[in-house]
């Protein structure tokens, strides 16, 4: 019988953790061209389906009702917004600001999703609060052909 010992290393002593920590302790001004390398753009998604519909819950923060486009083209549901100028400003007094970390900020983003023929495209509606915007796509209903009685001649 041969004994096999595992020594598990523990999670906050990982390679990525190691790496996203090298990252984020650099000075802010490499942070920023660090940014492209990473998932800029790409917002979360959850979609769930009820009987009657499907429902798309995408998380952006900081937006305003106003801010997203939402298009629906050749079966081709798109969600995009454009920053709002003042989100993208930084503190007045830049020169005296300092950047000591920075985790987030905000930006453009573009969502695309192909709809099916099960989709009602007429009926499509959004909500926006608290920072999760909230499209329901109810389904087409079924019409299910009329029974017909056929009688014996």
């Amino acid at each position: 019988m041969t004994y096999v010992k595992f020594n598990n290393r523990p999670l906050n002593e990982s390679l990525p953790h190691i790496m996203d920590e090298l990252i984020n302790g650099l000075p802010v001004l490499f942070n920023e061209s660090v940014s492209s390398f990473t998932n800029e753009g790409v917002v979360p998604v959850n979609i769930k389906e009820t009987p009657n519909a499907y429902s798309l819950e995408l998380v952006a923060p900081g937006f305003e009702k106003k801010d997203f486009n939402i298009s629906l083209e050749d079966n081709i549901l798109t969600i995009s917004t454009e920053i709002n100028k003042e989100l993208q400003k930084d503190d007045k007094n830049k020169a005296e600001t300092k950047q000591i970390r920075r985790e987030y900020r905000f930006r453009d983003f573009k969502r695309s999703f192909t709809i099916d023929e099960k989709i009602d495209a007429t009926t499509i509606d959004a909500s926006y609060v608290n920072g999760v915007l909230v499209l329901n796509l109810p389904k087409k209903v079924e019409v299910k052909p009329a029974a017909k009685n056929i009688t014996i001649q």
